[in-house]
């Protein structure tokens, strides 16, 4: 995923913003999800991807390094790398 968000990036001159957006929210509304997945909002499923970042434009910049430090699936942890 985060090379489909470099990507965005590079060659179709999306902002971090609007790729990380596309990849979540608009994905899961493409697929009629959007009431329940894609966003961080009450009443949604927990599907959360922590990075580590210092900023979330570094997500795309960085093309292949893993920035992923926890996944979060329906609210458990399922991936924790801090340790």
């Amino acid at each position: 995923m985060q090379m489909a968000l470099s990507i965005a990036c590079a060659q179709m001159r999306m902002t971090p913003a609007e790729a990380i957006t596309a990849a979540t929210f608009n994905a899961a509304c493409s697929l009629g999800l959007g009431s329940r997945l894609g966003s961080i909002e009450p009443g949604k499923q927990a599907d959360i991807v922590v990075f580590d970042c210092g900023d979330y434009r570094q997500i795309p910049y960085f093309f292949g390094i893993n920035h992923v430090s926890v996944v979060i699936k329906k609210g458990r942890v399922v991936v924790d790398r801090r340790r």
